[in-house]
């Protein structure tokens, strides 16, 4: 037997994901077999590599809490 759910037993984010997985479906993936620039690589990976500027919500805390 296959269960259904009702759309109202559903989370927002449940539904999200449902509707962003019929679009794929329909319409496909855009980006499906486009490359990255070896400019835009080389850009990533130096991002990448350095450190965080990011803090952490504990720091942010300790710092002005």
């Amino acid at each position: 037997m296959v269960q259904t759910k009702k759309i109202s037993h559903l989370s927002i984010e449940d539904l999200n994901n449902l509707i962003e997985q019929k679009i794929l479906e329909i319409l496909g993936d855009p980006d499906y077999g486009l490359e990255l620039r070896e400019d835009f690589k080389r850009e990533l990976v130096k991002r990448l590599s350095r450190k965080s500027k990011r803090i952490s919500h504990e720091e942010v805390i300790k710092k002005f809490g």
